[in-house]
């Protein structure tokens, strides 16, 4: 008769195949750093590079761009920061209330610092540089 597995076999086996699945659709999503719809006005990346359109960053909202989440946490005030969860690395995955959300394990952080406001995350998101020119925002 064979032995039991044990809660924490089973566990890890699960975590290894969802890594895996994950891994298998980010390499068939277009999460490359290159990414544009040739429309005026719509977020691009090239090169590491972004560039957004102020229409598209709502004030208390923001527009999530490849490595990149820009904000607007008043009028006429823009932030950018790294869109990578400091908890687990997760890209996060909305921004609403002034609040980036990374919804891997619930983690909020503050859309004017980029601190952690609630969730396990302990480490603010890195801060970039956001440049407005007319009516664009970039972030190098």
């Amino acid at each position: 008769m064979p032995a039991p597995i044990d809660r924490r076999t089973i566990l890890n086996a699960a975590g290894v195949a969802g890594i895996a699945s994950v891994a298998g659709l980010s390499a068939c999503s277009s999460g490359s750093s290159s990414s544009s719809t040739g429309a005026a006005g719509n977020a691009t990346a090239a090169g590491g590079a972004v560039s957004v359109a102020k229409a598209d960053v709502p004030v208390g909202g923001g527009k999530i761009v490849g490595k990149v989440v820009v904000t607007q946490p008043v009028a006429g005030t823009f932030k950018a920061f790294s869109s990578t969860c400091t908890h687990e690395g997760c890209a996060v995955s909305s921004v609403a209330d002034n609040k980036i959300k990374c919804a891997c394990h619930n983690s909020y952080f503050d859309a004017s610092t980029g601190a952690p406001v609630s969730g396990p995350a302990k480490t603010a998101l890195p801060a970039k540089t956001a440049t407005v020119s007319g009516d664009t925002i970039s972030v190098a």
